[in-house]
């Protein structure tokens, strides 16, 4: 068995038995990185000499005996909207083709601190705008299952890059089932933690109240591995949750029986168009818990039809917002040509940022303008309270809901006729955390969703299914 078929854990159980060394796994990643990326394009840049520099010293460590963090030895692909210090973070535009951060993400930071090694930044849609990982300026990744069709987004990139063998685990973001989708349609595990669980601190901001950083990797022990080394509170970042954020992972393994767990499956959403081949798979996985003695009721989340046309308030609003830092003037980006400062800014966000990226900050601009804010933005954020209450309901009675992770099949690549029919958007809205889990179609994904910081119950629904589909 070649070392890029083990599971992180299993990777790190042999590093510290010294059947293999740091240098030896470091070298298997990159060498595949090396066979196979120029075809799918999953990674923007790579982090080559300081990855085989960084991997020699976890060596020296296990040599001498010393102590190990939990990510020792393992390389670890980023999505390219998370700060990294002196190592380009592009956000995959053109605005930032070049930029430097002089400082490390909270989560970077402690995934040094636990020993691992950062193996490179993946691609995305341009500042996490789309759904396809087709919107980038350094190209379009494609999926490794078949490269015809959308590895899925916008971390697809760092989706593609597990599920090709070139890293074992992988960093994303999740604004609106950015996580989720790209997990599901590249046949790994997607973990979308709850609000606050995970330090957003050095994520460049596209939505503050919806953004979350989450793990792809090759099963669910792994999705928790990584989550522990970089979940807790953050003094740099106010919406850290100050809870114990730590997943007791062989707690959870000795008591995953389903025997009276409560599951509730939304009405609207399986009443909703949904391709043929997914619906077909989730209706086999909700008679896998049925049989295996969890009860399955059917609920209601009726203000979840409100969820897409809220979400894109909010998210266009946020994004006018949040995008007008990058203005030509203190990073990024720089236009040569100009002769005041209103042309500077103009010329340099104009030849810099994708026609969607431009469209996205108008509507939001718009939104926010004047009575707009008030007739539009405010009202959203009181339909998103709306949708928190259903939640809520739900989960007095219910420990986790179940859904596809995507509605639909991914489609071939630069189809624009194709359009998402998701509900994952109210997943956000409500701050809630949620997992996809491939099935045994390679590209449909179950979607298990718990309440706020109640990851411990998709995790035993995820470790539980997971171990029935094996």
């Amino acid at each position: 068995m070649s070392i890029r078929d083990l599971k992180a854990w299993e990777l790190r159980e042999k590093l510290l038995d010294k059947e293999i060394s740091s240098r030896q796994i470091v070298e298997e990643y990159l060498q595949k990185i090396e066979e196979s990326d120029d075809e799918l394009n999953a990674f923007i840049t790579l982090n080559k000499e300081k990855a085989l520099n960084d991997a020699d010293k976890i060596d020296k460590k296990i040599k001498n005996g010393e102590d190990l963090g939990v990510l020792a030895g393992l390389p670890i692909a980023i999505k390219d909207n998370i700060i990294t210090e002196d190592f380009r973070t592009t956000a995959g535009s053109k605005m930032l083709e070049n930029f430097e951060p002089p400082y490390d993400a909270t989560v970077i930071q402690r995934i040094k601190d636990s020993d691992g090694i950062i193996i490179g930044k993946t691609n995305m849609d341009e500042f996490a705008i789309g759904s396809s990982t087709e919107n980038s300026f350094f190209g379009v990744t494609k999926n490794p299952l078949d490269h015809t069709k959308i590895a899925g987004g916008s971390s697809g990139g760092s989706a593609a890059a597990v599920a090709a063998n070139e890293a074992p685990l992988a960093l994303g973001s999740d604004t609106g089932g950015s996580i989720r989708v790209p997990a599901s349609y590249c046949n790994i595990v997607g973990f979308k933690p709850s609000y606050g669980f995970i330090s957003r601190y050095g994520l460049i901001a596209l939505s503050d109240s919806l953004d979350t950083i989450g793990v792809f990797s090759k099963d669910v022990k792994d999705a928790v591995l990584m989550t522990n080394a970089i979940s807790g509170q953050d003094k740099l970042d106010s919406t850290s949750t100050d809870m114990n954020t730590f997943l007791d992972i062989e707690s959870i393994e000795n008591n995953i029986s389903l025997e009276n767990m409560k599951i509730g499956l939304p009405r609207e959403i399986y009443a909703a168009d949904m391709d043929t081949d997914v619906r077909k798979e989730i209706e086999k996985a909700i008679k896998l818990f049925k049989d295996n003695g969890a009860l399955v009721e059917e609920v209601s989340l009726a203000s979840i039809k409100y969820g897409p046309e809220t979400y894109r308030t909010i998210i266009y609003g946020d994004i006018s917002s949040n995008l007008a830092r990058f203005d030509g003037i203190q990073y990024g980006y720089r236009a040569d040509d100009y002769n005041t400062l209103d042309e500077l800014y103009i010329k340099s966000r104009t030849e810099s940022l994708s026609e969607k990226v431009k469209k996205r900050i108008l509507l939001g601009t718009y939104l926010l303008s004047g009575d707009n804010g008030e007739k539009y933005y405010k009202k959203a954020q009181k339909i998103r309270t709306l949708i928190i209450d259903d939640f809520n309901k739900i989960f007095s009675r219910y420990d986790v809901i179940l859904s596809p992770a995507s509605m639909n099949l991914p489609w071939d690549l630069t189809d624009n006729s194709k359009k998402y029919k998701e509900y994952n958007e109210a997943v956000n809205l409500a701050g809630l955390c949620s997992i996809s889990i491939p099935t045994n179609n390679k590209f449909v994904g179950l979607q298990i969703i718990g309440d706020r910081f109640k990851e411990s119950k998709i995790i035993k629904a995820a470790l539980s299914y997971e171990g029935m589909v094996r």
